[in-house]
Protein backbone atom coordinates (compact mmCIF):
# COMPACT_ATOMS: atom_id res chain seq x y z
CA UNK A 1 0.00 0.00 0.00
CA UNK A 2 3.24 2.70 0.86
CA UNK A 3 4.64 1.75 -2.18
CA UNK A 4 1.63 1.74 -4.71
CA UNK A 5 1.18 5.32 -2.56
CA UNK A 6 5.09 6.60 -3.36
CA UNK A 7 4.42 5.87 -6.67
CA UNK A 8 0.99 7.50 -7.40
CA UNK A 9 2.37 10.67 -5.30
CA UNK A 10 5.75 10.58 -7.95
CA UNK A 11 3.19 10.66 -10.98
CA UNK A 12 1.65 13.28 -9.75
CA UNK A 13 5.05 15.18 -8.56
CA UNK A 14 6.20 14.49 -12.75
CA UNK A 15 2.54 15.48 -14.17
CA UNK A 16 3.18 18.86 -11.94
CA UNK A 17 6.65 19.48 -13.25
CA UNK A 18 5.30 19.06 -16.64
CA UNK A 19 2.74 21.37 -16.20
CA UNK A 20 4.69 24.28 -14.83
CA UNK A 21 7.06 23.81 -17.70
CA UNK A 22 4.41 23.87 -20.46
CA UNK A 23 4.35 26.52 -22.98
CA UNK A 24 0.21 27.88 -22.72
CA UNK A 25 -1.21 29.72 -25.58
CA UNK A 26 -4.98 30.68 -26.38
CA UNK A 27 -6.02 30.34 -29.85
CA UNK A 28 -9.84 31.53 -31.65
CA UNK A 29 -11.45 30.15 -33.86
CA UNK A 30 -14.73 29.23 -36.61
CA UNK A 31 -16.01 26.83 -38.44
CA UNK A 32 -17.62 25.97 -41.67
CA UNK A 33 -19.43 22.64 -41.05
CA UNK A 34 -20.56 20.22 -43.84
CA UNK A 35 -22.92 17.91 -41.88
CA UNK A 36 -24.45 14.55 -42.57
CA UNK A 37 -26.68 12.06 -40.85
CA UNK A 38 -27.61 8.86 -40.58
CA UNK A 39 -31.65 8.24 -40.17
CA UNK A 40 -33.83 5.46 -39.70
CA UNK A 41 -37.64 4.93 -39.16
CA UNK A 42 -39.29 2.21 -38.01
CA UNK A 43 -36.73 -0.02 -39.99
CA UNK A 44 -36.24 2.01 -43.10
CA UNK A 45 -33.81 4.49 -43.78
CA UNK A 46 -34.84 7.79 -44.26
CA UNK A 47 -33.27 9.89 -47.23
CA UNK A 48 -31.03 12.65 -45.60
CA UNK A 49 -29.09 15.97 -47.19
CA UNK A 50 -25.46 17.46 -46.34
CA UNK A 51 -26.38 20.53 -44.09
CA UNK A 52 -23.65 23.50 -44.63
CA UNK A 53 -23.85 26.18 -41.66
CA UNK A 54 -21.08 29.15 -41.05
CA UNK A 55 -23.04 30.67 -38.52
CA UNK A 56 -23.24 30.65 -35.56
CA UNK A 57 -19.77 29.64 -34.36
CA UNK A 58 -17.37 30.52 -32.24
CA UNK A 59 -14.97 28.91 -29.53
CA UNK A 60 -11.45 28.90 -28.23
CA UNK A 61 -9.10 26.84 -27.49
CA UNK A 62 -6.57 26.61 -24.43
CA UNK A 63 -3.18 24.90 -25.56
CA UNK A 64 -0.67 22.89 -23.25
CA UNK A 65 2.80 22.14 -24.92
CA UNK A 66 5.30 19.92 -22.59
CA UNK A 67 7.39 19.43 -25.62
CA UNK A 68 7.89 21.19 -29.05
CA UNK A 69 6.33 17.88 -30.40
CA UNK A 70 3.34 16.97 -27.64
CA UNK A 71 0.37 19.05 -26.40
CA UNK A 72 -3.20 19.00 -24.99
CA UNK A 73 -5.77 21.30 -25.27
CA UNK A 74 -9.34 22.30 -24.02
CA UNK A 75 -11.96 25.01 -24.17
CA UNK A 76 -15.29 25.82 -25.77
CA UNK A 77 -17.20 26.13 -28.42
CA UNK A 78 -20.97 27.24 -29.78
CA UNK A 79 -21.89 25.60 -32.90
CA UNK A 80 -25.50 25.32 -35.14
CA UNK A 81 -25.25 21.17 -35.37
CA UNK A 82 -28.49 19.43 -37.34
CA UNK A 83 -30.15 16.95 -39.82
CA UNK A 84 -32.25 17.56 -42.96
CA UNK A 85 -34.47 14.79 -43.69
CA UNK A 86 -36.47 14.26 -47.16
CA UNK A 87 -38.97 12.25 -46.81
CA UNK A 88 -41.69 11.49 -49.58
CA UNK A 89 -40.95 15.41 -50.78
CA UNK A 90 -41.32 16.96 -47.13
CA UNK A 91 -37.96 18.26 -46.18
CA UNK A 92 -37.37 18.72 -42.44
CA UNK A 93 -34.61 20.49 -40.79
CA UNK A 94 -33.61 20.09 -37.50
CA UNK A 95 -31.04 21.89 -35.60
CA UNK A 96 -29.64 23.24 -32.31
CA UNK A 97 -26.88 25.58 -30.84
CA UNK A 98 -24.64 23.58 -28.49
CA UNK A 99 -22.06 24.64 -25.46
CA UNK A 100 -19.04 22.22 -26.40
CA UNK A 101 -16.24 21.74 -23.77
CA UNK A 102 -13.48 19.52 -25.64
CA UNK A 103 -10.50 17.86 -24.53
CA UNK A 104 -7.66 16.57 -26.91
CA UNK A 105 -4.07 15.64 -26.94
CA UNK A 106 -1.92 16.37 -30.39
CA UNK A 107 1.13 15.59 -31.90
CA UNK A 108 3.56 17.56 -34.41
CA UNK A 109 5.84 20.13 -35.10
CA UNK A 110 4.37 23.30 -32.83
CA UNK A 111 6.85 25.59 -33.91
CA UNK A 112 5.67 25.38 -37.60
CA UNK A 113 1.80 25.24 -36.86
CA UNK A 114 1.76 21.44 -38.28
CA UNK A 115 0.17 18.22 -36.56
CA UNK A 116 -2.69 16.12 -36.11
CA UNK A 117 -4.91 15.54 -32.81
CA UNK A 118 -8.23 13.16 -31.16
CA UNK A 119 -10.34 14.01 -28.60
CA UNK A 120 -13.98 13.77 -27.16
CA UNK A 121 -15.80 16.55 -26.26
CA UNK A 122 -19.29 16.67 -24.40
CA UNK A 123 -21.98 19.54 -25.46
CA UNK A 124 -25.21 21.06 -24.25
CA UNK A 125 -28.13 21.68 -26.41
CA UNK A 126 -29.27 24.72 -25.12
CA UNK A 127 -31.85 26.06 -28.07
CA UNK A 128 -33.83 24.36 -30.88
CA UNK A 129 -35.34 24.96 -33.96
CA UNK A 130 -36.84 22.70 -36.65
CA UNK A 131 -38.20 24.06 -40.11
CA UNK A 132 -40.76 21.93 -42.84
CA UNK A 133 -40.71 22.44 -46.15
CA UNK A 134 -43.80 20.99 -48.69
CA UNK A 135 -44.10 22.40 -51.76
CA UNK A 136 -42.32 25.50 -50.86
CA UNK A 137 -44.29 26.05 -48.03
CA UNK A 138 -42.94 26.87 -44.57
CA UNK A 139 -43.16 26.28 -41.39
CA UNK A 140 -41.04 26.78 -38.27
CA UNK A 141 -40.99 25.81 -34.44
CA UNK A 142 -38.27 26.65 -31.73
CA UNK A 143 -37.13 25.92 -28.48
CA UNK A 144 -35.07 26.80 -25.16
CA UNK A 145 -33.90 23.57 -24.10
CA UNK A 146 -36.19 21.19 -25.85
CA UNK A 147 -37.24 17.92 -24.76
CA UNK A 148 -36.71 16.97 -29.00
CA UNK A 149 -33.38 16.50 -28.55
CA UNK A 150 -30.90 15.31 -26.06
CA UNK A 151 -29.79 17.60 -23.59
CA UNK A 152 -26.19 16.55 -23.24
CA UNK A 153 -24.27 14.72 -25.75
CA UNK A 154 -20.66 13.17 -26.22
CA UNK A 155 -18.52 13.18 -29.73
CA UNK A 156 -15.23 11.93 -30.58
CA UNK A 157 -13.20 13.96 -33.51
CA UNK A 158 -9.77 13.97 -35.27
CA UNK A 159 -8.51 16.64 -37.24
CA UNK A 160 -5.41 17.79 -38.58
CA UNK A 161 -3.65 21.58 -38.06
CA UNK A 162 -2.01 22.78 -41.16
CA UNK A 163 0.66 26.06 -41.15
CA UNK A 164 -1.42 29.46 -41.97
CA UNK A 165 -4.24 28.65 -39.60
CA UNK A 166 -6.33 25.98 -41.69
CA UNK A 167 -7.48 23.01 -39.76
CA UNK A 168 -9.36 20.05 -41.17
CA UNK A 169 -11.58 18.13 -38.49
CA UNK A 170 -13.83 15.14 -38.35
CA UNK A 171 -16.47 14.63 -35.74
CA UNK A 172 -18.63 11.82 -35.25
CA UNK A 173 -21.69 11.43 -32.53
CA UNK A 174 -22.40 7.97 -31.62
CA UNK A 175 -25.47 8.73 -29.61
CA UNK A 176 -29.05 9.73 -31.05
CA UNK A 177 -29.19 13.71 -31.95
CA UNK A 178 -33.10 13.30 -31.27
CA UNK A 179 -34.71 12.37 -28.09
CA UNK A 180 -36.39 8.89 -28.67
CA UNK A 181 -38.60 10.06 -25.40
CA UNK A 182 -40.49 12.80 -26.83
CA UNK A 183 -44.15 12.47 -27.60
CA UNK A 184 -45.68 15.62 -28.61
CA UNK A 185 -46.74 17.74 -31.57
CA UNK A 186 -44.85 18.78 -34.96
CA UNK A 187 -46.50 21.14 -36.79
CA UNK A 188 -49.70 20.54 -35.38
CA UNK A 189 -49.48 16.44 -35.85
CA UNK A 190 -48.83 14.37 -32.85
CA UNK A 191 -45.85 12.46 -32.78
CA UNK A 192 -43.27 9.85 -31.04
CA UNK A 193 -39.74 9.95 -31.62
CA UNK A 194 -39.74 6.70 -31.02
CA UNK A 195 -40.07 5.74 -34.02
CA UNK A 196 -36.68 7.21 -34.99
CA UNK A 197 -34.27 4.04 -34.94
CA UNK A 198 -31.17 6.60 -35.55
CA UNK A 199 -30.98 9.59 -35.75
CA UNK A 200 -26.57 9.71 -36.02
CA UNK A 201 -25.10 13.24 -36.62
CA UNK A 202 -21.21 13.87 -38.08
CA UNK A 203 -19.60 16.39 -40.12
CA UNK A 204 -16.51 17.54 -41.29
CA UNK A 205 -15.30 20.86 -40.51
CA UNK A 206 -13.00 23.60 -42.20
CA UNK A 207 -12.02 26.07 -40.05
CA UNK A 208 -8.96 28.98 -39.82
CA UNK A 209 -7.42 29.17 -36.22
CA UNK A 210 -4.94 31.62 -35.18
CA UNK A 211 -3.33 31.86 -31.43
CA UNK A 212 -4.20 35.26 -30.13
CA UNK A 213 0.11 35.63 -29.96
CA UNK A 214 -0.69 35.38 -34.09
CA UNK A 215 -3.28 38.26 -34.38
CA UNK A 216 -1.36 40.70 -32.42
CA UNK A 217 1.51 40.92 -35.03
CA UNK A 218 -1.25 40.61 -37.87
CA UNK A 219 -3.30 43.66 -36.51
CA UNK A 220 -0.26 45.28 -33.76
CA UNK A 221 3.00 44.97 -35.56
CA UNK A 222 6.14 45.60 -33.84
CA UNK A 223 7.00 48.91 -34.40
CA UNK A 224 10.07 49.45 -36.64
CA UNK A 225 13.01 50.41 -34.37
CA UNK A 226 14.50 52.68 -36.91
CA UNK A 227 10.99 54.63 -37.55
CA UNK A 228 10.83 55.03 -33.96
CA UNK A 229 14.10 56.74 -33.40
CA UNK A 230 13.20 59.19 -36.38
CA UNK A 231 10.09 60.08 -34.46
CA UNK A 232 11.92 60.72 -31.24
CA UNK A 233 14.39 62.83 -33.01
Amino acid sequence: MIRKSLFLFLGLLIIGQQAVKAQFSTENSGEFIFAFSNIERLGVEVPSKMRFTCFFHIGQNYHYDFTNNFGVFTGYGVRNIGIVSDENGVITKRRTYSLGVPLAVKLGSFKDHLYIYSGGEYELFFHYKQKQIIDGSKEKQTDWFSNRTRRFAPSYFVGVQFPKGINLKFKYYPENFLNTSYRGKDFGVDVNYSDFNKTQLFYISLSFNFQNKDLKKIYNPDPDPGRMALLKN
